[in-house]
């Protein structure tokens, strides 16, 4: 593939890093922005293990590529990894504990799993009720009434699941429901 085609804003995978794109270029490099730990990576433009993944925007009319643009297409990669932005801890207390489901029945054998397991179920659960936020509100298809509409069932998912915010370290990582009004 002819990588002169590359442009900022393209969208790229990498055999190692995965998928990113690129916010910078120059003669020899191409700098990337990779998802999770991989963060911003440097690759020459002479790596044959780069592939194309989308084109960025036609800047031939010598528009000059705004960071916003930048920005929504980091985002696009990050959702698509469906990876948090920042790392989401457990809270301390927790750190390292069992979660025991007991039956009502002694003569049932209770079940213990390592909290850490059940915080990162909880975690993704929160991350693709976020995605899944975010298409509705950007659909195309939807109308207005229907984002309302569909918006108000995440929110109630959000409130079902305040429950668990006790195991969030950081109170930005909380499910927030509907406020009271």
């Amino acid at each position: 593939m002819d990588l002169d085609v590359i442009g900022i804003g393209a969208r790229v995978e990498h055999p190692a890093f995965g998928k990113g794109v690129v916010y910078d270029a120059d003669q020899r490099t191409y700098y990337i922005f990779f998802g999770g730990e991989q963060g911003e990576q440097t690759i020459s433009r002479s790596f044959t293990g780069l592939q194309l993944v989308e084109p960025g925007p036609d800047l031939a009319g010598g528009e000059e590529l705004d960071l916003d643009t930048v920005k929504d297409a980091l985002r696009e990669v990050l959702e698509e990894m469906d990876r948090p932005r920042r790392p989401v801890e457990l809270a301390r207390r927790y750190d390292g504990g069992t979660l025991e489901l007991k039956p009502s029945d002694p003569e049932l054998k209770s079940k213990e799993l390592p909290i850490d397991d059940f915080f990162h179920k909880i975690v993704m659960l929160r991350d693709r009720l976020r995605v899944l936020e975010q298409k509705i509100n950007a659909h195309e298809g939807l109308s207005e009434a229907d984002k309302v509409e569909l918006q108000q069932y995440v929110t109630r998912c959000y409130g079902s699941l305040t429950t668990f915010n006790v195991l969030f370290a950081d109170k930005e990582d909380h499910f927030v429901g509907q406020k009271g009004g």
